[in-house]
């Protein structure tokens, strides 16, 4: 993994994140989801989630976010919603629904890793991820494993 190559995509990310252009921020917000386990790429992700100008740029990145179906991912979104107006909340909330309306299996591991996220040393982070699986819990997923 080249660091410096994905240190340079991230501040070119966060660079695009800050456009005045809705459609500039929705596609930096997806790209930088890619790169959420990098430290430096969480503050652009949470300011692109929770972005007053415009919510396609919450649906958007949050989704990104949410579709790594990882521990990374889910934190930044649980990060935001722990302060996300009503407005933003209905935005996260439809991408949760989206990403996780499928397929029972998805929406059970992402269940279990915001039971680990709601432990969570940042309270944020915590606080989030218990709102978060408030809502996967919520979900009734299209598919479930077979029976046998």
């Amino acid at each position: 993994m080249d660091r410096e190559l994905r240190h340079a995509a991230v501040v070119a990310l966060g660079e695009l994140g800050r456009s005045h252009d809705y459609r500039d921020r929705a596609d930096a917000g997806h790209g930088l989801a890619g790169f959420a386990e990098m430290q430096e790429a969480r503050g652009p992700l949470l300011e692109l989630v929770l972005d007053p100008g415009d919510t396609f740029v919450t649906r958007v990145t949050a989704e990104a976010l949410l579709r790594r179906k990882d521990r990374a991912g889910l934190a930044m979104v649980a990060s935001a919603l722990a302060v996300a107006d009503p407005n933003h909340e209905d935005w996260i909330h439809t991408a949760v629904v989206d990403v996780f309306g499928i397929f029972s299996r998805e929406r059970d591991n992402a269940i279990g890793l915001c039971k680990e996220l709601a432990q969570d040393a940042d309270d944020r982070v915590a606080r989030g991820a218990r709102q978060l699986h408030e809502l996967l819990a919520e979900i009734d997923p299209v598919l479930h494993p077979a029976q046998q």
